[in-house]
């Protein structure tokens, strides 16, 4: 769905006109009373927000717009005075909506203007139809209001904010006026708030029938996608108790890249080269994890590794991968339709995937039965495979391989699973995210086999909590080599791919790993 089917879908979801108890009418309302062309304001200091600053520019005997969305003042107790005035800008702001519809017209549907291009121009005409009102607003509050109108007509609310918020990594909502953000690793609370739980029920729509999912009663949860990747759940009553709940994963605009990481100390120099040279011996890589740990990031820096001449099927539940190659072709599953025909699994992709003639294969995360279909790719020629998989250490990852295998219904015993997880998987990368809000790699751990009825794990580094905390409780710590050299360095040999050396040092000391940095971060990174 476009932009103008966005706005056609607003429009014509926009409830119905209702008057509230006390007598007020809500935000969504189109018919309201006209506006006066001035409000005075009561005497002495208006009953803003503590800590909200004083609007630049302001009109004597005019009361400023809130600093927070007008909805959380609107169902909060107010002065009669102030409430009009609340009262009031919302009348202006649908009015405002209306209007735009309005204007815009045929233009909306015009398929020679770009989403930039209607955005401009509803813009231009928001901002005639708040002239044409000659309601008293200082510059910045005008601004403030043609920027409100437009992010709940053009985009998401109130989360249009956080969206154009760089510091904001996710966003969630767990009820209409309960928004919470994550903003360097640590959560926090907003006041930005829905005027009401139709408009989030709208604003889940809008997200979710853009790329072909529904969400209803017969239906009620759903993962969807936004225009630059991010990620969306979305789930709504009666599974939702408290009212419509959605949480948002946002992808950067710019694809993070080794030398971020090796910057945010989620690895270190000698770790990328080790990285990077198992990507191009084509060693089979599982990315281990916890929720929120940066295991689909870790996957997108392993891609970028992959040579420009080699053929790459990614397969996801929702695209989220940013592959910088040319040669991809990209796999999406599809939910079943409303008569619960038509889905099209993660295992039935992976099946079809061998048949495209692929060099690598990469699945966005394998969380059932086909995890089997991977395993024997692996084992089958597609070597150079990327996965990620949830778990709490690299051993954990092992046994939960094992569960999903058995999740594809086949009867195999325990060790001949087993040995197909040590045969196809070389390397287990696991991430962890401290208890500072930062993301680490915490083991680079080799599967070397099998010595009786166990899968036999040795890690190549491990992550240093020896080190302490600073003053500001960051981890003072980071990966270091344990002095272990892995088997598959014969491998590397043999295809002709080159590590610094000194890269797993001398003993398991951080004193070998130190020096071993210091020669590595010569190189590339």
């Amino acid at each position: 769905m476009n932009l103008a089917s966005r706005l056609t879908a607003a429009r014509r979801g926009a409830p119905e006109p209702a008057t509230k108890p006390d007598g007020r009418i809500p935000v969504d309302a189109v018919a309201l009373p006209p506006i006066p062309a001035s409000v005075p304001a009561e005497p002495g200091p208006v009953d803003a927000d503590p800590g909200t600053p004083p609007l630049s520019g302001e009109e004597p005997g005019v009361v400023p717009l809130p600093e927070s969305d007008l909805a959380a003042f609107a169902e909060a107790p107010a002065a009669p005075a102030r409430r009009g005035t609340v009262d009031a800008l919302f009348g202006l702001k649908a009015r405002a909506a209306e209007a735009l519809f309005e204007r815009l017209g045929s233009r909306i549907t015009d398929p020679s203007l770009t989403e930039e291009q209607l955005r401009k121009l509803a813009r231009d005409e928001l901002s005639q139809v708040i002239d044409a009102e000659q309601v008293p607003l200082s510059p910045e509050e005008r601004r403030r209001l043609i920027r409100d109108i437009g992010d709940e007509v053009l985009g998401l609310g109130p989360l249009q904010r956080m969206l154009e918020d760089p510091e904001v990594s996710e966003i969630m909502v767990n009820r209409r006026d309960q928004i919470y953000v994550e903003r360097n690793g640590k959560l926090e609370a907003t006041d930005a708030t829905f005027s009401s739980e139709d408009q989030l029920r709208r604003v889940i729509e809008r997200i979710v029938s853009k790329v072909g999912r529904r969400i209803d009663e017969s239906s009620p949860l759903v993962d969807a996608r936004l225009e630059d990747g991010s990620r969306v759940n979305a789930i709504i009553p009666p599974l939702a108790v408290n009212g419509p709940s959605i949480t948002i994963r946002k992808f950067s605009k710019d694809p993070l890249t080794v030398r971020n990481l090796i910057e945010f100390g989620t690895l270190t120099p000698d770790m990328a080269h080790l990285l990077e040279a198992c990507v191009k011996a084509r060693l089979n890589i599982i990315v281990s994890g916890g929720t929120g740990t940066g295991k689909t990031t870790l996957l997108n820096v392993l891609s970028g590794f992959i040579p420009l001449d080699e053929r790459i099927v990614t397969i996801e539940d929702a695209v989220e991968l940013q592959l910088q190659q040319d040669h991809v072709v990209r796999l999406e599953s599809r939910p079943a339709n409303i008569e619960g025909k038509g889905a099209v699994t993660i295992r039935d992709l992976v099946k079809n995937s061998l048949r495209m003639r692929p060099d690598r294969i990469v699945v966005g995360e394998v969380r059932g039965g086909e995890a089997l279909d991977m395993l024997q790719a692996m084992n089958t020629g597609h070597d150079g495979s990327i996965s990620t998989v949830h778990a709490n250490t690299p051993r954990d990852a092992v046994a939960r391989l094992e569960t999903l295998v058995l999740m594809a219904g086949m009867d195999l015993p325990l060790r001949a699973i087993r040995e197909q997880v040590a045969s196809a998987v070389h390397l287990i990368v696991h991430l962890t995210r401290l208890r500072d809000g930062t993301r680490r790699v915490t083991h680079l751990t080799e599967v070397q086999g099998m010595e009786g009825e166990v899968v036999t794990l040795q890690d190549a580094f491990l992550f240093d909590y020896s080190a302490g905390m600073d003053a500001q409780g960051r981890f003072l710590g980071k990966p270091v080599p344990t002095g272990v050299r892995p088997r598959f360095l014969d491998h590397f040999h043999e295809v002709g791919v080159k590590l610094p050396p000194g890269i797993f040092g001398a003993s398991g000391g951080a004193g070998a790993g130190t020096g071993a940095q210091a020669g590595a971060s010569k190189g590339r990174w």
